[in-house]
């Protein structure tokens, strides 16, 4: 039987090195010492709880290593995001307005861990879900005992693992709403990732809906 060759500890690090070359750091206002060493506690959680390698070409992949919005703001992060071999950042869709983003927050379901960072497990895009009633398919996740992913965690899905950003195959948040009706979404456009928004109750049939198995913190 083969084993399994999966390197969490060594998945973790390469999450941290990407954040710390898109500049995260600075962003935070540290140093990349003082960067990776408020990190290093979740390193162990991931050791422990990232055993599975997921796929993230088919769109799983074993654990997310994401920062919250004081570490790096929504706007700034999607900057730091491209297509898998591309070059033009990534950017969030006009249709937000000015403060709106600031009023998407995390859903009880979908609360992160206290702390500026948190690891998400067991994370899937959801491709199951195009075509379906973002609202529906919101239900059905819930149902499995998983939840939809932030807009952070998403932004972090296609900072870490851009190839899972692709034609056909993008998805909604539903783990960040501001009490209306509308979605996050991470999808497609001028050949870059972009953060936009569609109705809970408009099923498109190339955005699915991404969720996790479980978050934890330091």
């Amino acid at each position: 039987m083969e084993q399994n060759t999966f390197d969490a500890g060594a998945e973790f690090d390469r999450q941290v090195a990407t954040l710390v070359g898109l500049g995260y750091p600075e962003q935070a206002g540290l140093d990349a010492e003082r960067f990776e060493k408020s990190l290093a506690p979740l390193r162990a959680v991931a050791v422990e709880h990232g055993t599975d390698p997921g796929d993230p070409g088919a769109g799983r992949v074993p654990f997310l290593l994401v920062p919250g919005r004081g570490t790096a703001p929504i706007e700034w992060a999607m900057t730091r995001t491209a297509l898998s071999g591309g070059r033009k950042p990534g950017f969030v869709d006009h249709s937000f307005e000015p403060g709106a983003l600031e009023r998407f927050t995390a859903t009880p379901g979908s609360a992160p861990p206290d702390g500026d960072a948190h690891l998400v497990f067991g994370v899937e895009r959801g491709e199951e879900f195009c075509g379906a009633v973002p609202a529906e398919a919101m239900a059905v996740i819930d149902g499995r005992g998983r939840s939809t992913l932030t807009i952070e965690e998403g932004v972090a899905l296609v900072t870490q693992f851009p190839e899972v950003l692709v034609k056909n195959k993008c998805f909604s948040l539903g783990g960040s709403r501001c009490g209306d009706r509308r979605v996050p979404a991470l999808w497609i456009s001028q050949r870059a990732p972009k953060l936009g928004w569609c109705w809970e109750g408009n099923p498109h049939t190339w955005l699915g809906m991404a969720s996790a198995a479980a978050r934890r913190g330091a």
